[in-house]
This record gives structure tokens, sequence and C-alpha cells, in this order.
């Protein structure tokens, strides 16, 4: 229709699909993800800002998450026509993510889904109280920043490093999202019209979901519900990580990506035509 999708390229090989939450925009992936990706060849990342963060407007026709995923589904057509690809996605993203599985499963190679929002309504999900586990006092006594109070909202390791990479790469696209955009469609549409986690056949490919342990916005508890619906899944409860895992959990996160896309690497290039 009337919408340009911003994107930026990386890298070269295999598509990787990289999904934002809801709020962040594309530089919250980037800045976990590419350091693992430089460190290896043969993969082109493709980082999208979904609409209604970063560069990418929020139309008013895009009223539900049904409409967000035909925008996604459009998008890859189009960047990508003929080809496998790799998916991944965080919070809501993950969500999009299962999405396109539910869609069109046979183009994906494999699945990456970090804090993954399972359940679209707030009060129904299972989740833990926030807690700090972590907190370097005195740098943050002396931390003037009028984001110093949301980062304390979900933050479960407050220290100055966990503050300088939130700070550069999530409350940046904080900063520039259309709030009222993203509000309405939590608010009207934020559930698909249809289970995405009802599958008709399992969903076979490398599968890894991160969560973590006191991620007070989606918990961990409900992501192990859907974890039949994919029979090579990894499914890891990182503790001390909340919603900011790939950066409360730097290492663990750097090993575990690192091993999913290695299981990707173990099967040959192919594209859709053969």
């Amino acid at each position: 229709k009337d919408l340009s999708v911003y994107y930026e390229v990386l890298g070269d090989g295999r598509p990787v699909i990289i999904l934002n939450g809801g709020g962040p925009d594309h530089r919250c992936m980037a800045g976990s993800l590419e350091p693992i990706f430089r460190s290896r060849n043969g993969w082109k990342r493709y980082y999208l800002d979904l609409p209604g963060t970063g560069k990418t407007e929020g139309k008013e026709w895009i009223r539900n998450s049904d409409q967000m995923l035909g925008v996604v589904l459009e998008f890859i057509k189009t960047v990508i026509p003929d080809r496998y690809f790799a998916l991944i996605g965080s919070s809501y993203g993950a969500y999009l993510a299962r999405g396109i599985i539910y869609r069109t499963a046979a183009l994906v190679d494999g699945l990456l889904m970090i804090c993954p929002t399972i359940i679209p309504s707030l009060k129904a999900r299972t989740v833990p109280d926030h807690v700090v586990l972590v907190k370097d006092a005195e740098f943050m006594k002396d931390l003037e920043s009028p984001h110093k109070e949301l980062f304390e909202s979900f933050a479960v390791v407050q220290t100055g490093r966990t503050w300088n990479r939130t700070r550069d790469e999530v409350i940046v696209g904080l900063e520039t999202a259309d709030g009222e955009f993203l509000s309405g469609l939590r608010e009207h549409g934020y559930a698909f019209s249809f289970d995405v986690d009802t599958l008709t056949s399992p969903f076979r490919k490398p599968t890894l979901i991160l969560t973590g342990r006191q991620d007070s916005m989606v918990g961990y508890r409900d992501a192990w519900k859907i974890l039949e619906n994919y029979p090579h899944a990894t499914f890891a409860v990182l503790d001390r990580a909340g919603h900011n895992l790939s950066i409360e959990q730097e290492s663990l996160f750097t090993c575990l990506v690192g091993e999913w896309i290695e299981q990707m690497e173990e099967t040959p290039i192919k594209t859709k035509s053969g």
C-alpha cells in the first residue's frame, strides 16, 4: 500500500529475517546479534523496523497483528523472493515470527525466539514480580537520566555496562517509537485472529527459545507450553535475566545463539527453486 519499511542489510549469504519487539527499533537486535554474526561468514542479516518503530511509520490501516504479519510477509516476499531463510524475533517480534511459521513454515530454516510474547493479554500472562539481582549502587545513585526510572522498572542487572547498552540499543528506539500507534495496536488487535500455536505439523528445524527467569514482562512459564511444536528446540531459562536477556546474560546468549547457527550450517544452502 502506502507503507515504506525501513531496513538495513549486513553481510552476505543465507538470509536471516530479524524482527524487533513492540517499541525498540532494529538496533535492539543488532547490538546483541552483530557481534555473533560478524565472527562467522555466510549470513545476510535483514534488520527491519516494524511499523510504528524506528523509521517505519505506523499507518492507520494497520489495526491488528494480522495486518502487521501481512506487512512482514510482504516484506520477506519482496526482499528475498524464492529464498529459504532463518528467522529471529524478540518479544512481540517472536509472536510475529510464530505467525510466519504458521503461514509459511516450509521456507524457514531455523527459528530463534528471545523473550517471546506467548500470550498477548498482559493480564493473562504468568510472570514473576520484578526483582533486581545485581546492582551497582554507586553507579545508579549518580546516574542522571530522564530514562533512569524506566531502566529500573525492568532491568534485573543494573550496572554501568547494562545501562550503557540499554540506553544505546533499547531506549534510543523507544524515544522514536510511535506510542499512539503501538498503544492502539495493543488495545484493539494485539492477538492474532487465529491460534498461532496450533500448527498442522510440528516445526522440525533448529529452534532456540531463550527466556529470562526474572522476566516480569512476558515471563518464562507460558513459553514452555508451546515447546512440543518444536521437536528440535533448545529451551533455556536464564537466571539473572529479565526482558533485557541478551544484555544481562551476554556470554550465555552468545554461546547459545552460536550453537543454533552451527546447527543450521550443517545443512546445505538451498533456494525455493532448488
